[in-house]
Order: structure tokens, then sequence, then C-alpha cells
């Protein structure tokens, strides 16, 4: 089915630069509907819960730093102690509950036409010199991979989006009851 819904979380990041709305209205301008919104002040717990624990999420999460790190010349085994993934995807999970909990983030689920796929397009590439201008993250993330393993931090990229429909769904039900989201 072409209209779907996703979920999408500004992070502490964008909340504390104060981008909340321009972001949300880059997402309304492209023709989707928020259905849900919330601002919360996510629990280490949460975010433990939202985040897979499964050795195949850790493997992905892990391969993309060891990448990351080949790219800028970081020898993951000074950096972090380890070349392994998983071990690696182990690292960033614990990073990641940090930096979620550093601040507010707002929650929201938008509704259109390939909501996954637009979404995705609008905010860009994980990293965000990667990031073409036009994107969210290509216009308004000031951070990179190499500044980020120079200080022992994840990326601050503004934006988590879904990236799948299936994703998106258990994502969606992790935040918001039933009955939260509107038609």
């Amino acid at each position: 089915m072409p209209v779907e819904k996703t979920l999408v979380i500004l992070k502490p990041d964008a909340v504390s630069r104060g981008l909340v709305g321009e972001i949300i209205t880059r997402f309304e301008k492209a023709g989707l509907k928020i259905v849900a919104m919330k601002m919360v002040r996510a629990t280490p717990e949460q975010m433990e819960r939202f985040y897979p624990s499964s050795e195949d999420w850790y493997r992905s999460a892990g391969s993309k730093l060891l990448k990351a790190y080949q790219e800028i010349g970081v020898d993951p085994r000074l950096r972090i102690g380890t070349d392994d993934p998983a071990e690696a995807g182990r690292l960033i999970k614990g990073r990641l509950v940090k930096y979620m909990t550093s601040g507010p983030i707002v929650v929201l689920v938008l509704k259109g036409n390939r909501a996954v796929e637009v979404v995705r397009k609008l905010v860009g590439p994980t990293s965000p010199h990667a990031a073409p201008p036009g994107t969210i993250r290509g216009d308004y993330s000031i951070d990179s991979p190499d500044l980020a393993a120079e200080e022992d931090r994840v990326v601050y990229n503004l934006v988590h989006a879904s990236d799948s429909p299936a994703e998106a769904e258990r994502e969606i039900k992790f935040w918001f009851r039933e009955e939260e989201i509107l038609d």
C-alpha cells in the first residue's frame, strides 16, 4: 500500500539548536501529514528497549562505524579497543542511549504516500558529511564521523527515521498508543 506511516525522532541536537519547527516544516512541505507528535525526555531504559539488541543489529551498526573509521583513517582497535563489528555495535548502542537521553526529543508519526522512503530522502544519509545540500542533514547538521570519533561519541545527525515499513510499525507502537494516532 503506497500510503503509509513512519516514525521520526528529532534528536536532542535538533531540539537544543531550535530546529524542530524548521524540520517539521520540511516534512509538511513535502506533503506528509503529522498524525501524532509529542516531546519526551526518554529514559535510558526506554532507549535500551527502543534500539534492537540482536546480533544482526549489532553487526550492522558496528560495520557502519568500522567503515566510517576506515574512511577517515582511524584504527578502531586503538580508538574503541576492537575491530569486531558486533562489539563495536554494542558500544554504539551504549553511546546512542547516552545521546538520546541527554535532552528532550520530539517523536512524531508522519503519514503519506511512501512516507518511509520520502522521509529518508528528505533527511539524507546518516553521516552528515555525505548528506547533499537540500536534505535536512546536509543543510543543518554540523557534525562529522571524524569529530565524533575524536570525542568518542555518536554522530549528532538531528533526526532518526524508520528504515522500512515494518520497522516503522514497530517503532510507532513503541512510542504511541493506537488512540494517540489521529487520522
